[in-house]
């Protein structure tokens, strides 16, 4: 029953989406989901949509990958922004920007201030980690398993803002988004680690339900994404 009455809900959403496009981008509502690290970029980009179509509601769902998925996949948002997708078929993905993962590590660890550190020296370290179900957390986990290292893992954490005091409070080490800790690496609360082979390179994808109609509100939205997100969060 209840997947019958998401398909119909979904008709509803759909017809509400072609009387938006008759009548221009006035009103209306734009429904994202974003995983937790994007919290540090997409207020920016929501700020200048925002200014361009002040009369649009917006709402965005800030929560782990898994759960960004699932709003995706039962057509609760409009679209989402996360890291790499899985390889589920009822899903489309657009990369927009890069998203590269980094090694930090406090001011006096013993790592800091060396030119090249080899791979090896990580399984000495404890590294912080995010809940079963972050992006980031996978990211680490793959990272470790495909370069044959052992991860040790420490205390779990429930944000990216978390592991960031816990690496500053020298329990371990902590795989992150470099634009997450930007400010703390420029204030030298924290300092990137260069680890061979790292940064993981990654991107930042729009991810919508596949064959989902775009009401116009949200077709500018993600269109601003794509074409205009690297360019609006250079300052």
């Amino acid at each position: 029953v209840y997947r019958y009455a998401r398909l119909i809900l979904g008709e509803v959403e759909e017809m509400g989406s072609v009387l938006d496009r008759l009548k221009g981008i006035s009103g209306g509502r734009l429904r994202i989901a974003a995983i937790s690290s994007a919290n540090y970029f997409a207020p920016k980009l929501l700020g200048t949509f925002y200014e361009r179509f002040p009369d649009v509601g917006v709402s965005m769902n800030v929560t782990n990958q898994k759960a960004v998925l699932d709003l995706v996949l039962e057509n609760e948002v409009d679209m989402a922004i996360m890291g790499q997708p899985p390889g589920d078929s009822q899903v489309e993905a657009k990369p927009f920007m890069e998203n590269p993962l980094i090694i930090v590590a406090p001011p006096g660890h013993r790592l800091a201030g060396r030119k090249r550190i080899q791979l090896k020296e990580l399984e000495k370290e404890v590294f912080l980690v995010r809940e079963s179900g972050s992006g980031t957390r996978g990211a680490m986990e793959r990272f470790f398993r495909e370069n044959k290292l052992k991860l040790t893992t420490g205390m779990g954490m429930g944000s990216l803002s978390s592991i960031k005091q816990g690496v500053q409070a020298n329990l371990g080490l902590g795989l992150l988004p470099r634009d997450a800790v930007l400010v703390e690496l420029q204030l030298g609360h924290l300092v990137e680690l260069p680890v061979r082979g790292l940064p993981i390179r990654r991107h930042w994808y729009v991810v919508l339900h596949k064959g989902k109609r775009l009401s116009l509100a949200a077709d500018a939205f993600k269109s601003l994404l794509v074409k205009e997100a690297v360019e609006l969060l250079k300052d």
